[in-house]
């Protein structure tokens, strides 16, 4: 039990954290967000709440999705649900939008970098996916599309329907979708290298 807390629970937990710091940055930054958290945004613009709490509800109905795609929940999905939303809210309120460009850039700059830690934590964990990246691994399941069509898929609609609800979209969102995946590679390279170097033992990314 305590290993499992060890290695597996409480990387999870504190992936989740430092994720939802990431995402207070960039909204911060006001220079362009993800594309779930456009959605989010501008979800809880009309929803009269804030993108973490607008992150939660999403969460709940996008599980609800998984459904008819016979995904199964696990506890990273919950924990995912249950902990990204309320830490970035709680961020959001200890963190001031910087005026000078200088700053915002490094906000930006700044929480992709934290995305990609927290991504190299809770992903080696394997207690289960997110309930975004859930419907597109259903989707790869149930229409045999590959996973990067399904991604694509879920993140562009997401992107769409929340520019149109009024989410933030900016030169960010461009710089996240093409600098995060290398961002979370080399962040995982750079765990299994420490991981190594404290076990001697070989570990893998994932």
């Amino acid at each position: 039990m305590s290993d499992f807390l060890l290695k597996r629970l409480i990387p999870l937990l504190i992936g989740f954290v430092v994720w939802g710091l990431a995402v207070a940055l960039q909204v911060r930054a006001d220079l362009g967000l993800s594309p779930w958290d456009v959605f989010h945004q501008g979800l809880g613009n009309h929803l009269g709440i804030g993108i973490g709490w607008a992150g939660l509800v999403t969460s709940v109905g996008v599980l609800l999705l998984w459904i008819p795609l016979k995904m199964k929940p696990h506890v990273g999905t919950v924990l995912n649900a249950l902990v990204i939303g309320p830490s970035a809210e709680f961020f959001l309120t200890v963190i001031d939008a910087p005026e000078n460009i200088v700053l915002r850039w490094a906000f930006m700059l700044g929480g992709i970098l934290l995305m990609a830690v927290g991504s190299a934590l809770y992903l080696p964990a394997r207690l289960g996916t997110g309930p975004r990246d859930g419907v597109m691994v259903g989707l790869n399941r149930k229409f045999e599309f590959s996973i990067r069509l399904s991604r694509t898929i879920v993140e562009a609609a997401a992107l769409i329907v929340g520019y149109l609800l009024g989410g933030t979209v900016g030169l960010g969102t461009i710089l996240i979708a093409l600098g995060l995946g290398p961002t979370v590679q080399a962040c995982l390279q750079a765990r299994r290298h420490l991981a190594e170097r404290l076990t001697g033992q070989p570990q893998s990314v994932l």
